[in-house]
Formats: C-alpha cells, sequence, structure tokens
C-alpha cells in the first residue's frame, strides 16, 4: 500500500521540480537583467571610453564560445529526445558531448583572462587604476563580474549535467522518469541566453 502511495507522487515530484527550476531561472534573469540595465546606462554615460575599452576584448574567442554554446544547447536537447525514445547510449554520448563543450568554453574563457592579466587589465591593478579612464575601469570591471558569474553558472551546469550521467548509469534515469535531465536542459538553454546577451554587448557593440 505504501509503494502504490509513494508511486502515486512522483509525476507531482517531477512537475515540482520544473516548476523549482522555472523559479530558480527566473530570479538569474532578474538577477542578469538588473546587470544588464546598469551596463547600458556607464554605457551611455561613458560611450567613448566604453568603445575604446572594448577594442581590447578578441572577438574571435567570443564568436567561438558562442558557437560552443549554441551546439551544447542543441545536444542537450536532442538528450531529452532520446531519453523520451529510450535510447540510453545516445543520451549519454549526447551528454557528454555538452560536457566537453562546456569545459572548451571554460578553457577558452581562461586563455581569454589569462590574455587580460598578463597585460595587467584586472579589477585593482595599477595598469587599470593608472592609465585608463573611469570609464575604461568601469568597463573592464562589469566585463569581470559578468562574465565571470557566467563562467561560474557553467561549473554549476557541468557539476549538474555529471551528476545526470551519474543518475541515468544507475538506472535512475530512464525513459518514464527523467525530469532531472530536463532540468539540466533548461539551466543549460539559461546559461546559453545570457552569453547570447554578453556576447554583443561587450564583443560586438563598440
Amino acid at each position: 500500500m505504501e509503494s502504490t502511495h509513494h508511486a502515486h507522487h512522483l509525476p507531482y515530484d517531477a512537475e515540482a521540480s520544473k516548476i523549482g527550476m522555472w523559479l530558480f531561472i527566473f530570479t538569474e534573469l532578474l538577477l542578469f537583467g538588473g546587470m544588464f540595465i546598469v551596463y547600458s546606462v556607464y554605457r551611455y554615460l561613458n560611450p567613448e571610453a566604453f568603445h575604446l575599452a572594448g577594442e581590447e576584448l578578441n572577438t574571435f574567442i567570443g564568436a567561438v564560445n558562442t558557437v560552443i554554446l549554441l551546439v551544447s544547447s542543441m545536444t542537450i536537447a536532442m538528450s531529452t529526445s532520446a531519453i523520451q525514445k529510450n535510447d540510453i547510449r545516445l543520451t549519454n554520448i549526447l551528454l557528454g558531448i555538452t560536457l566537453i563543450l562546456a569545459v572548451v568554453f571554460l578553457f577558452n574563457k581562461y586563455f581569454e583572462w589569462s590574455a587580460k592579466f598578463s597585460h595587467g587589465i584586472y579589477p585593482g591593478s595599477q595598469e587599470m587604476l593608472g592609465t585608463m579612464s573611469q570609464g575604461e575601469i568601469l568597463f573592464f570591471g562589469l566585463y569581470f563580474v559578468m562574465t565571470g558569474l557566467h563562467a561560474l553558472h557553467i561549473l554549476v551546469g557541468i557539476a549538474l549535467i555529471t551528476w545526470t550521467m551519474i543518475e541515468l548509469k544507475q538506472k535512475k534515469i530512464h525513459h518514464e522518469k527523467y525530469d532531472l535531465l530536463e532540468n539540466s536542459g533548461l539551466y543549460w538553454h539559461l546559461v546559453d541566453l545570457i552569453w547570447i546577451f554578453l556576447f554583443p554587448l561587450f564583443y560586438l557593440i563598440h
């Protein structure tokens, strides 16, 4: 009787976890939305400084990372379709590809940040405080905070996808119960969406 009662509540639990993920995504959009507004205000007040600072960023790396995230969003979406068809092997492969792409994104970001650090461009450096205008300092401050926070979200996404793959291997995720995979996909699409806004704001609009 107890197992029947428990089974009766499984769909509710899955639905509740999805609602929870949507609420979390909403709060994250509010957070980044606030940052985008701050960026827009400072850009309006310091157009020339933001233009000069934007020239320092590597547009090619930014574009490559954009393609990487778009492809990774596609692969994690395809993994949900694969689990619905009960194709565990394909689900694993697609999640593995998503994971690799996420790591490549972070590697590129590390390379980009390292180049900035080697040129003395980082918050509080003498290079920034001594030679840059207030507007340029604001640009790079926002750049490091917003892309850094996004990179942190990538790390959380990597942890979520890894957890999903472990659950899949232990057969806790299957074609009848895959809410964790769906939630991981929703979160990853959020990460992708945020970058779609970050890329043009910092790398393209000069």
